[in-house]
């Protein structure tokens, strides 16, 4: 929040132009920039900033050694080599995993459900020739791939998700394809058939809900799958556009200064304890949902 010659500013709203206070350029105010600052002295301005007051973008031009920086007051877990908070770039970065991991495991959940439903339901020449399909698909090297894609244009958040969805869907087909095995010849599904029910019915509102117990304790893991291929294209420079925050990227950053051990250490630290967690969920999800104890 900016108070500015008697008017009120919400930046984390609206982008305001470094014109609305004095600047000389259309562009959006950077409100760290020695230059800003001195424009809004000159007014007896005052800003009121978040606890940490920096996006992932944000550039500190006030460091007192070269970036990157090591820890301090200001940058609680120090810069990176562009002078960037490192905080503020593990937590973007974290957001940017999880919902990266969390939209993927959602649709391809619902590809494979789909995929694994028809094979399981149907059987015969469908079942033969899905499972042939996934065989080949499966069979290909997934990371090589998917680098050989992303070399071919700079991607995107979207763009990498769709490449990354091509091959995730397939973790939950068999899952899927064997409750179907089962269920399809159980008494309920004999009696709804005898009632006249159409095939879809009978799949998604009679087998499928008891099929979802299992098909949840797997998500956790795609999750995990979902993240730690992400960090490890962005490690490789084949993920997310540069600049963009990004855990991998930050490990790479370590990687290349050696002499700065909170970028790598940071970025580690925070993989490590959410996959970790991730796991732990996956395990107390399928020892609550087995039957067996």
């Amino acid at each position: 929040m900016v108070h500015y010659d008697d008017g009120w500013y919400f930046p984390a709203l609206k982008r305001y132009p470094e014109t609305t206070f004095g600047g000389e350029f259309p562009l959006e105010a950077n409100y760290k920039s020695p230059y800003i600052r001195e424009l809004l002295a000159a007014k007896d301005a005052w800003v009121l900033w978040a606890p940490i007051p920096f996006s992932y973008q944000s550039i500190n031009y006030d460091l007192k050694v070269p970036a990157p920086a090591p820890p301090s007051a200001d940058n609680l877990l120090g810069t990176d080599d562009q002078g960037r908070d490192v905080l503020a770039r593990v937590i973007y970065g974290f957001r940017v995993s999880v919902l990266f991991a969390l939209t993927l495991t959602i649709l391809s959940s619902i590809i494979g459900v789909i995929a694994g439903a028809l094979q399981g339901f149907y059987g015969g020449w469908v079942d033969l020739a899905g499972q042939r399909f996934l065989e080949i698909w499966s069979g290909l090297p997934v990371l090589y791939l998917l680098i050989i894609l992303a070399s071919f244009v700079q991607p995107n958040f979207w763009w990498l998700l769709g490449i990354m969805l091509l091959f995730s869907w397939m973790s939950l087909v068999d899952v899927v394809r064997a409750e179907f095995l089962r269920g399809r010849n159980l008494e309920y599904v004999r009696a709804a058939r005898a009632l006249g029910m159409q095939n879809g019915a009978i799949m998604f509102r009679h087998i499928l809900p008891n099929a979802m117990v299992s098909t949840m304790t797997f998500m956790p893991f795609i999750l995990t799958g979902a993240i730690g291929t992400l960090t490890a294209l962005d490690f490789l420079g084949f993920g997310l556009p540069p600049g963009a925050p990004s855990l991998g990227e930050l490990v790479a950053q370590g990687k290349s200064n050696l002499q700065a051990p909170w970028l790598g250490i940071s970025a580690f630290a925070v993989l490590a304890i959410m996959l970790s967690l991730l796991v732990f969920i996956g395990e107390s999800a399928r020892d609550a949902f087995d039957p067996r104890k």
